[in-house]
């Protein structure tokens, strides 16, 4: 900073690379040479910023002025504007979807206002590949604390009393786990760490990974110190190559400066630490399915008790913790108990990272206290709902979660209010669901990722996922009967009360959830042999309400089989032979129009189609 009259921090995790980020970078790079500003203007490539859907983005310091969207046709403009003319470029900032006021300062922007930054305390800030730019930022004075100056048992009580819990999606309390093993005489003891994150719409471990490998690494220092451990584990999917980078240069830097490895800080204490690349199994993220991956076997969960924490690792006690709770270890041991107990509640302390993603305007990596109503993660930090439409639900936990409607808008984000909802917090997917979505359909997704993932060691999780999806697959496609939601409900409990692990014991989450809040759909589907959301392809037709239409031509064009026929400023009409049901239709009218009807309106008459519209006006 001292050098440099300007620090761009560009964005070069995962979502921005893939946007774009790294030929922005040598747009930036010969766009400042070619002004002569190579010498006052120094580029760092950082971690995920957290606004993800924006990408690429960067931010210039020491003003926190923020740019999104970035192209290589836009660089010369901005560097012209921001570098040489000293006015922020507006084009590229943010602005707020209905008063498209562009908001120059990063603090200012509603999706990072609203925010408080523990774990992601370092994002859009350090090089990621940098130990020195992480040590700057207070990196591994936690780690030297609990080595030169704290016995295993302190260190335990500290992480004990802040109230830490599990981000993996138990939320079993940390300080806990730790004890147990620590209290386990064993001459070799194992510090896992799981980076697996298999759950669909989540990245907060990896971004973590990416932005910030060295809180992770200091947290499992920290911890096998706490237990007694000398080797670890970095369990990560292959499918993060970018994390499986950073997190290798971090620990061979590491290995190089004597913060891994024998006689760590001259504190007598050894730690070895390696990556383990996982195949990309969901069953994996299970903690026993982990440990026999990492054993070259089949990664398949057993029967506890025995627990890790007694015979984990090659039969040895182990630990295992997931990205998110290593990174907030070092702080707590840094500021103490109290400090961490100073945001959240008092039996979910602290703070949540959540990839918040679906139907919302502002779609990205956030970190909220917990406690904070979903209604301020979707209106404040979400920004509100795409095009103005009506909020449905928020499924939550990922294809393990449960959908929560909008009548528990109000719903504080913590365990256990989040339980009690049907629905759990797991890792922290957070995916936002408009009018748009059939529930019943949404069910049938997320069962169609856990029956594939099911590793098929137990009938229970094996056998009765199947069963769950086949049932959902009629409904759907038409083929509903009378008693099959009362078969889910039964065969749903079933399946929680006798599987063998996490993943067959919370699968049935996403229909209980939708049956519970939405059992009117169901019934839509199976008597009417109507979806509502026009979703189930089966089970509506679309129908153009003259009254409404103005004869634009918008549906018209948009239409990939040319069923909208009509003459410009006259009502246009569907021909329904030659609909396939796509929706697209639908989505395209401004002026409400078109109607979504059951299929048996297909061979309607007249007067049939008239009731249908007005009973379809009055449900949607």
């Amino acid at each position: 900073m001292e050098r440099y009259r300007a620090n761009v921090m560009l964005c070069a995790g995962t979502g921005c690379v893939a946007s774009g980020a790294m030929k922005v970078k040598t747009a930036l790079q010969e766009e400042l040479k070619k002004r002569g500003l190579q010498e006052e203007i120094k580029i760092v490539l950082t971690g995920c910023n957290g606004y993800c859907a924006q990408g690429p983005v960067m931010s210039v310091h020491p003003d926190e002025v923020f740019y999104q969207a970035l192209t290589v046709e836009e660089i010369p403009r901005l560097v012209e504007e921001h570098f040489l003319k000293g006015r922020p470029y507006q084009k590229l900032m943010f602005k707020e979807p209905e008063k498209k006021v562009a908001i120059p300062l990063m603090r200012d922007i509603p999706f990072f206002k609203y925010q408080v930054l523990r774990v992601l305390r370092n994002r859009g800030l350090i090089d990621p590949e940098s130990l020195d730019e992480y040590i700057a930022r207070d990196g591994y004075q936690a780690a030297a604390k609990a080595l030169t100056q704290m016995t295993p048992q302190e260190i335990i009580e500290v992480v004990k009393d802040s109230g830490l819990r599990g981000r993996g999606g138990a939320g079993f309390p940390t300080g806990l786990k730790w004890q147990f093993c620590s209290n386990v005489l064993s001459d070799v003891k194992y510090m896992l760490c799981n980076g697996d994150e298999g759950d669909p719409g989540a990245f907060m471990d990896r971004s973590v990974m990416e932005a910030d490998p060295h809180a992770v690494i200091e947290g499992m220092i920290i911890g096998a110190k706490a237990i007694g451990a000398h080797q670890g584990y970095i369990y990560v999917r292959a499918e993060y190559p970018l994390a499986v980078k950073r997190l290798q240069i971090a620990i061979d830097r590491c290995y190089e400066a004597g913060l891994l490895g024998k006689n760590i800080m001259d504190s007598g204490f050894d730690f070895d630490l390696e990556i383990y690349q996982g195949a990309g199994a969901f069953v994996c993220g299970e903690e026993t399915a982990l440990m026999r991956s990492i054993e070259g076997k089949r990664g398949m969960p057993r029967p506890r008790p025995p627990f890790p924490a007694h015979k984990g690792l090659w039969e040895k006690p182990s630990v295992l913790n997931n990205v998110e709770t290593l990174a907030q270890v070092p702080l707590i041991i840094l500021n103490g108990a109290e400090w961490y107990r100073s945001l959240g509640t008092e039996n979910s302390p602290g703070t949540k990272v959540f990839a918040l993603t679906g139907a919302v305007n502002n779609i990205g990596l956030i970190e909220v206290p917990m406690g904070i109503p979903l209604r301020t993660i979707i209106y404040d930090i979400g920004g509100g709902m795409k095009k103005g439409r009506k909020f449905k639900a928020v499924q939550m936990g990922g294809p393990s979660g449960g959908c929560i409607p909008e009548s528990l808008l109000d719903l504080p984000v913590t365990y256990e209010d989040i339980v009690k909802s049907g629905a759990i917090m797991g890792s922290g997917g957070m995916v936002v669901m408009d009018d748009n979505n059939c529930m019943v359909s949404t069910a049938k997704f997320f069962l169609e990722f856990t029956a594939d993932e099911s590793c098929g060691k137990c009938v229970p999780c094996r056998v009765g996922t199947r069963i769950l999806l086949d049932i959902l697959t009629d409904i759907c496609e038409g083929r509903g009967r009378e008693g099959d939601i009362e078969a889910l409900e039964d065969l749903s409990q079933d399946i929680i009360s006798a599987s063998l692990c996490g993943l067959g014991m919370t699968a049935p989450n996403p229909v209980l959830t939708t049956i519970r809040y939405f059992r009117d759909e169901y019934e839509a589907h199976i008597k009417d042999k109507w979806c509502i959301a026009g979703v189930c392809r089966d089970l509506c037709t679309f129908f153009i309400d003259e009254k409404f239409c103005k004869g634009c031509m918008a549906c018209q064009r948009a239409c990939p089989s040319k069923a909208v026929v009509g003459e410009k400023k006259k009502p246009h009409r569907i021909i329904q032979e030659l609909c396939v049901h796509c929706r697209t239709c639908y989505e395209t009218c401004k002026f409400k129009s078109i109607k979504i009807l059951p299929a048996k309106a297909r061979e309607a008459q007249p007067s049939e189609l008239i009731e249908l519209v007005g009973t379809a006006q009055k449900k949607q």
